[in-house]
Order: C-alpha cells, then sequence, then structure tokens
C-alpha cells in the first residue's frame, strides 16, 4: 500500500480536470505547498496568484463566480477558513456562488509548523456558513473524486486536504463517491467507528485491535461532513448501540459535534469523540504529534472499549 498527501492528489485533479472543465484557479501565493502550480504549469493562462492577500482572492473568486466561472480558490486551511471567513461568508456563501476552496495543511499533521499553522477549528467554522458544502477525504483517490465531484456541484465547497503523506485506500476504478454519503468500509454488530480524514486508516486499524479483544466493530467512513448523511449514522446507531468518531480536528465543532447532533435528535447512543480535545496544537514530528493527542488506531479502540461499557 503506498502512500501521498491528498494535497498532492488534489494538485493533480486539477491539472487533470483542467482538460475536461474550464476552470479558473486562484491561489494566494502558496502555490508550491497547496500543488496548484500543477495546474498552473498546464495552464498559466486560467492561473492567478492574488498574492499573500487570502480575502482580496476570495471576493475575486466570487467575482469571477458571479460571471459563470468555476472557481478554486487555495490557501492553507488556517488563512482560507480562518483569515478569509468575513469574505467566504458574505461573498460566496450568501449569494450562493460556485467557489470551490482547496484548504490544504489541515490539521495536527502539519508538524514542525506549529499551533499557528494547524487549523484544528476550519470544518467547525465552515460548518456554521448556510450553503457550504464540506469535503475531507480520506486518501488521494477521494480527493480527486472529491474534486470532481466538487466541480459538478452547483455551490460552494469547502475541499480540506492534509500535508501528511497517507495510505491510499480505495480503488478509482471501482469505489463510488457521492457527496453527501458516508461509506460503510467493514461491517460489525458491537460498535461503529465513525472516521474522517487521516483517521480512517486509524480507524481501520483501530477494528483489528478490537477483534483481538473479540469486539466486532463496524467502520464508516464521513468524507462529507456537511451535508451529513444522516441516515447511515441512526442505522449504525440502532444496530450497534454505541459510536466512536474520529477526527484530526478539534472535537468541538467538527465531526464529531455533527454526528453528536443527528443522534441526540434522532436516536440517541452512547457515544465518544476522538479528536483534538479542545486544545491547540504544538510543533513537532507528525507521528509523535497524533501519538500525543491521540488521534491513534490504538486510542480509538480504548474509547470503543469504554463506550461498549456503557450500552444498555
Amino acid at each position: 500500500m503506498g502512500k501521498i498527501a491528498t494535497r498532492e492528489a488534489y494538485g493533480l485533479a486539477l491539472a487533470e480536470f483542467g482538460e475536461k472543465y474550464d476552470l479558473i484557479v486562484l491561489d494566494a501565493d502558496l502555490s508550491k505547498s497547496t500543488k496548484t502550480d500543477t495546474f498552473k504549469k498546464k495552464f498559466p493562462e486560467r492561473f492567478f496568484n492574488a498574492g499573500i492577500a487570502e480575502a482580496s482572492m476570495m471576493t475575486t473568486a466570487a467575482g469571477l463566480a458571479a460571471c459563470g466561472k468555476i472557481v478554486f480558490a487555495s490557501s492553507f486551511a488556517m488563512f482560507a477558513a480562518g483569515r478569509a471567513f468575513e469574505q467566504i461568508r458574505n461573498s460566496i456563501g450568501y449569494p450562493n456562488l460556485n467557489v470551490k476552496i482547496g484548504a490544504t495543511h489541515a490539521g495536527i499533521s502539519v508538524g514542525e509548523d506549529g499551533a499557528s499553522h494547524q487549523c484544528l477549528e476550519d470544518i467547525g467554522i465552515m460548518r456554521t456558513i448556510p450553503n457550504m458544502t464540506i469535503i475531507n477525504p480520506a486518501d488521494a483517490t477521494e480527493s480527486i473524486l472529491a474534486v470532481e465531484a466538487a466541480i459538478k456541484h452547483q455551490g460552494p465547497v469547502y475541499l480540506r486536504f492534509g500535508r501528511l503523506a497517507v495510505p491510499e485506500l480505495f480503488d478509482r476504478a471501482t469505489y463510488k463517491f457521492e457527496l453527501g454519503k458516508g461509506v460503510e468500509l467493514e461491517a460489525g454488530t458491537d460498535v461503529t467507528l465513525v472516521a474522517t480524514g487521516l483517521m480512517v486508516p486509524e480507524a481501520l486499524e483501530a477494528k483489528k485491535i478490537l477483534a483481538e479483544s473479540g469486539v466486532n466493530a463496524r467502520v464508516i467512513n464521513i468524507h462529507t461532513i456537511k451535508p451529513i448523511d444522516k441516515d447511515i449514522l441512526i442505522k449504525a446507531a440502532k444496530e450497534t448501540g454505541a459510536i466512536v468518531t474520529a477526527e484530526e480536528h478539534n472535537v468541538i465543532g467538527g465531526l464529531g459535534s455533527a454526528v453528536a447532533e443527528v443522534l441526540c435528535e434522532n436516536y440517541p447512543v452512547p457515544m465518544r469523540r476522538v479528536g483534538t480535545q479542545d486544545k491547540f496544537g504544538k510543533s513537532g514530528k507528525p507521528a509523535a504529534l497524533l501519538e500525543e493527542y491521540g488521534l491513534t488506531a490504538a486510542n480509538i479502540a480504548a474509547q470503543a472499549m469504554e463506550v461498549i461499557k456503557l450500552k444498555k
């Protein structure tokens, strides 16, 4: 099983789909890092560097979209979701414009860049904007399919990509990607592990750990966090009676919050949330940080064992 960063796949997808669709790509002077330079080299006439001015980039993207263009605006998640929030809300979300925000370097796995660049709040921020669709792909295949799904979707989309190379989980020829639909990766009856992004392979590994203790865990991949697949979550709650969510994001506002909202209103069951526990990140090696903050298969399995004890 090979590894590739989802930001790499994002760049490859833009270059590929630039031939099929009339895309315009904007970047805030980070194209080598966001990998939009792959598109720039292939379609220089449709690429624009907005400079270190993310807010201006978003309003420019809105203007282009208002003229009928499909626009990708890219920067680090911290700057895209954080610095340009007002412009995304008022100029893109409110008029429901066809702007796709390619946010890279999300999460704690940015590593040595430290807390200032480790965006752990972006999903929560984007979830509050009406009309916004949020996609957090787990691997390269999902990233590529997510980009095309975003292109075909009418309206704003926030795509979340990471810096760290992650395992290739899915086969593009056979994997079905559908906006708003979760994917059951493994069947199980005792507890459901609901994961997104780079925590999906950790959830799959957690299933193996739990199996050693006789626990049969279901694994669900949620690539679209908004709109979230309520049906697959309610079904899992009814059939397994316990839920553990896993995300590379603050447990407040992210996947865990979204799942809790669905279950609280429809079918409450015992639940635990694996993610950063309302803390900032810090500088360090990605693997060490993921371990320190509990973003591991071992912690997912441990939380699953605890939540099973609470089942009626």
